[in-house]
């Protein structure tokens, strides 16, 4: 399968907005189904899809080729699940915010220059005003978004060596499958009976198709050109758009001081992209 050439800052931003809207969707059916069977149902009409579209190829594959991305599968799996179940549980917009923090340790590690470090510094002042203008979360749901962000950081190291490792989509959708495979006995063991409905599964497929068919694909071409820190200062906007889909699909207002904080993360965003520092050194053989 040919891969499109593309902006890898536009395919981010493509990617941010239609995870954004299909967490959205998938917390609107939590009153009807777990979301451990809604998470299911995503990566399972996810793989599903993108083994319709590119058929991996699996032989002459190294044995770290596949440790890398059995990796990726496993942080994939685990950042949808404890997302999903912080999203049952705190708004979608701070249950992002608080997520935030695994990537953006990442982007504090790996930056290089003052200037990097300055815009990391912005995003953080507005991941903590958004995260702790509100006192009464409840404390699972933060700790699930914690770790969907442990696991975030992971998902985004292990994408771009599995990018240089496997050609196309082929690790994406191994990866996909296999994060798949590792849900399926919670989901069918607890949680089967719910997933016998039309609708919920309808609607589970299109959540799979906005929150990672077409995410994953646009981040695993970018991370073939960006840094992975700058990749991660590039997904401050994550926590912006995720309020900005919580007020559109579930009605999640903002307040005066959450709104100062997605300022704060959109402008080290901007500056971030015109660093002048955007694209990736090439990697190394």
């Amino acid at each position: 399968m040919t891969v499109p050439k593309s902006s890898p800052v536009w395919l981010v931003l493509i990617g941010i907005l239609s995870v954004q809207f299909g967490a959205g969707i998938a917390k609107s059916l939590f009153d009807e189904a777990d979301p451990t069977a809604i998470v299911w149902l995503r990566l399972t009409a996810s793989a599903l899809i993108m083994l319709a579209i590119a058929r991996p190829a699996l032989r002459g594959k190294t044995r770290e080729d596949w440790l890398v991305v059995l990796a990726y599968g496993a942080s994939l799996g685990l950042m949808n699940w404890a997302i999903y179940q912080s999203f049952q549980r705190i708004p979608l917009g701070l249950a992002v915010t608080i997520e935030f923090v695994g990537p953006l340790t990442l982007a504090v590690l790996g930056s290089r220059r003052v200037q990097d470090l300055l815009w990391v510094g912005l995003a953080a002042l507005g991941v903590l005003l958004l995260g702790f203008e509100r006192t009464d979360l409840d404390p699972v749901g933060v700790l699930y978004a914690l770790l969907a962000g442990a696991a975030w950081a992971t998902y985004i190291l292990m994408s771009a060596r599995t990018g240089r490792r496997w050609p196309g989509f082929d690790g994406l959708v191994v990866a996909s499958v296999v994060a798949m495979l590792l849900l399926t006995p919670l989901a069918l063991g607890r949680h089967g009976d719910e997933l016998g409905d039309g609708r919920i599964l309808l609607l589970g497929a299109l959540v799979g198709l906005l929150s990672s068919v077409i995410p994953y694909t646009c981040e695993l071409v970018a991370l073939r050109s960006i840094r992975p820190s700058v990749f991660s200062i590039l997904m401050s906007l994550e926590p912006a758009v995720a309020a900005l889909a919580g007020i559109v699909v579930l009605a999640e207002f903002l307040s005066p001081v959450q709104w100062a904080a997605m300022v704060c993360v959109v402008v080290a965003s901007v500056g971030a992209t015109r660093s002048g520092q955007v694209l990736a050194e090439p990697a190394p053989d």
